[in-house]
C-alpha cells in the first residue's frame, strides 16, 4: 500500500528552494537530541530520534507516568465497585498482575519490533495498516488526550484544594488551572527533552515519597492497633461480573502506563535489555505501593467516608498529618504534574510515528530545527487535551478511555499470537508462553464487552461509532492517496513558521 496520501510536499521549485533552505538550517544547528546518521542523503541531510533514554529514566517513565492521580482517585471507584474491603484488594492486586502480563507480552513485542509506537507498530505487523490506522485515529484523537485531560483536572483538583473550604474549587477555577498545566507541560517538552526527562525524574521521586508517607503512615496505625474497616474483609462484596468490571476499569486506569515506554523504543539505550528491565522493576514496585497505599486508606478511613469524598488522599492527611496535612495535597500536585509530563512525552511520539508512516498529515511527522523536539507532533496533543477538558466529568472520562484502550490492547495481544505463526522464523530476544497473551487478550475482550451487555451506556457507543469513523479519513487519504493540492500549502507554511524538518526513521536492522 501506498502511505503517500499524506505526505509532505516538494511541489514547486520555489518549494523545494525554501525546504533546502531548512534542512541547511537544521545542518547548522547543534544537536543534542536529533543526530545526522549518513553525511549526505540526496544533498539533503536526515535525522533520527536519538538514543537517550537509559534504565533508570525508563524505570521513571513507567512508574513516573503510573503514579499519578489514579490511585488518589481511583480507589473510590473500585470501593464502590466491588462494595468490600477485601474484594477492593483484590481488585488491586489483579490489576498489577494483568498489568505485568500484558507488559511480558509487550516485552516481546518491543524487543522483536525494535520501533516506536508501541501498539501502532505491532498492529501495524500482524494485523496490516488498517487495524494500526484506527489505532493511531482512537489513540490521538481519544486516548491519550482523555488521559491527559483527566490528569491535570486532577492536579487542579488537589493543587486548589488547601485554598477552598469543604465545597471545593469552582470547576471553572480548576478547569482554567488544568489548561494552564498542559500549557506549561508542553512548552517544556517542546523546549528540550533533556528538561522533558529531567522533571520526569524529579516527579517521580516526589510521588514515591508521598506514597511512602501515606505507606509509613498506615503502618504505624495498624501497628497502635487501629484496623479501620480492613476487619470487615469480604461483607458487602458485589458478585455482578459486569460491575466488577467497571472496577477493573477504575483500578487499571491507576496502572495505566504500564506500556508507556514501549512508545519510545527508538530511543531507548539498549532496548533488547534496558527495555524488558525497566518494565520488571517498575511494575511490580508500582503494585507493591498501591496495594500498601490502599491498606493505609482503611485503616484510617471507613467505606462510607471513602465514597463520600472525591480526594481521599486528603482525608488521610487530614487525619494522620493534621496539621501538616498539606504536605499530602502538595506531593499529589506534583505527583499528577509529573504524569501529565509522561504522559505527553510518551504520547507525544504516537503521532510522530504514525504521520512517519503516511497515517496522519506530514507535518506531524517533523522535529525543530533548534530545539530538535517533535514539536508539531506534541502539539497536536496539547491542543485535543485542552478540548477534553470542557465535559470535566473526571469518572465518565475514565470509563470512556479504558473502553477505547483495552479494545486497542486486545488487537496488540492478537497480534503477538498471530505473529507467533505468520512470523516463526523472526528474532525474539524474549519469548512468553503463549498462554500468557491468549490470557491477556481474553481479559481484554471481557472488559470492552461485560459492560456492555449487562448495562449499555451511550457513552460506549459513541466510542464504537468514533472507531468506525476513522474509516471515512483513511479510504480517501490512505487507500486511495487522494492528496488535494492544498495539502502542500499548508504542510509548507507550518514547517516554515513552526521551523520544523522531516526526520529519519532507523531501519529495525
Amino acid at each position: 500500500m501506498d502511505n503517500s496520501a499524506f505526505q509532505g510536499p516538494a511541489a514547486s521549485e520555489d518549494d523545494g528552494v525554501r525546504n533546502r533552505q531548512l534542512g541547511a538550517t537544521l545542518s547548522t544547528s547543534s544537536s543534542a537530541d536529533l543526530v545526522s546518521p549518513q553525511k549526505e542523503k540526496a544533498n539533503e541531510k536526515t535525522v533520527l530520534l536519538k538514543r537517550k533514554v537509559g534504565l533508570l529514566s525508563g524505570i521513571s517513565l513507567i512508574a513516573g507516568t503510573m503514579i499519578g492521580s489514579g490511585i488518589f482517585i481511583s480507589p473510590v471507584g473500585v470501593l464502590s465497585s466491588t462494595g468490600s474491603v477485601g474484594l477492593s484488594l483484590v481488585v488491586w492486586a489483579g490489576c498489577g498482575i494483568i498489568a505485568m502480563l500484558g507488559s511480558l507480552s509487550y516485552c516481546e513485542l518491543g524487543t522483536m519490533i525494535p520501533r516506536s509506537g508501541g501498539e501502532y507498530a505491532y498492529v501495524m505487523d500482524g494485523l496490516g495498516g488498517v487495524f494500526a490506522y484506527l489505532y493511531a485515529w482512537v489513540s490521538v484523537f481519544v486516548i491519550r488526550p482523555s488521559s491527559m485531560a483527566i490528569i491535570c483536572l486532577t492536579f487542579a483538583e488537589y493543587a486548589l484544594d488547601p485554598f477552598y473550604d469543604a465545597c471545593g474549587p469552582p470547576e471553572l477555577t480548576k478547569k482554567c488551572l488544568a489548561v494552564v498545566a498542559i500549557l506549561l507541560i508542553t512548552a517544556v517538552n517542546c523546549y528540550s527533552v533533556k528538561l522533558a526527562t529531567r522533571v520526569q525524574v524529579i516527579f517521580t521521586v516526589a510521588k514515591l515519597l508521598a506514597l511512602g508517607v501515606i505507606i509509613v503512615g498506615g503502618i504505624y496505625i495498624l501497628i497502635e492497633g487501629q484496623t479501620g474497616d480492613i476487619d470487615t474483609e469480604f461483607k458487602g462484596t458485589i458478585s455482578n461480573p459486569s460491575v466488577i468490571a467497571l472496577a477493573f476499569y477504575d483500578g487499571l486506569w491507576a496502572y495505566d502506563g504500564w506500556n508507556n515506554l514501549n512508545l519510545v523504543t527508538e530511543e531507548i539505550k539498549d532496548p533488547q535489555k534496558n527495555l524488558p528491565r525497566a518494565i520488571m522493576i517498575a511494575i511490580p514496585l508500582v503494585t507493591f505501593c498501591y496495594i500498601m497505599v490502599n491498606i493505609s486508606y482503611f485503616a484510617v478511613m471507613t467505606k462510607s467516608e471513602m465514597l463520600a469524598t472525591p480526594a481521599v488522599g486528603i482525608l488521610w492527611a487530614e487525619r494522620i498529618l493534621r496539621g501538616a496535612f498539606i504536605i499530602i495535597p502538595i506531593s499529589v500536585a506534583f505527583s499528577t504534574f509529573g504524569a501529565a509530563n509522561g504522559t505527553l512525552f510518551s504520547g507525544g511520539r504516537l503521532p510522530y510515528v504514525a504521520a512517519r508512516e503516511g497515517h496522519l498529515p506530514s507535518i506531524i511527522s517533523m522535529a525543530h530545527v533548534g530545539r530538535l523536539t517533535p514539536l508539531p507532533a506534541l502539539v497536536l496533543t496539547a491542543l485535543i487535551s485542552i478540548v477534553m477538558i470542557i465535559p470535566g466529568d473526571i469518572f465518565t472520562l475514565i470509563d470512556f478511555f479504558s473502553f477505547t484502550a483495552w479494545l486497542f490492547y486486545g488487537l496488540t495481544f492478537l497480534s503477538l499470537i498471530v505473529m507467533r505463526f505468520t512470523k516463526k522464523e523472526a528474532k525474539r530476544p524474549i519469548k512468553v508462553p503463549i498462554v500468557v497473551p491468549i490470557f491477556c487478550l481474553l481479559v481484554s475482550i471481557y472488559l470492552v464487552v461485560a459492560p456492555i451487555v449487562d448495562n449499555p451506556q451511550i457513552e460506549l457507543l459513541y466510542a464504537a461509532i468514533f472507531v468506525v469513523a476513522g474509516l471515512i479519513f483513511y479510504v480517501p487519504f490512505v487507500y486511495f492517496k487522494l492528496h488535494p493540492k492544498f495539502f502542500d500549502y499548508i504542510t509548507i507554511n507550518l514547517q516554515l513558521a513552526m521551523q520544523v524538518s522531516p526526520t529519519y526513521k532507523e531501519s529495525d536492522n
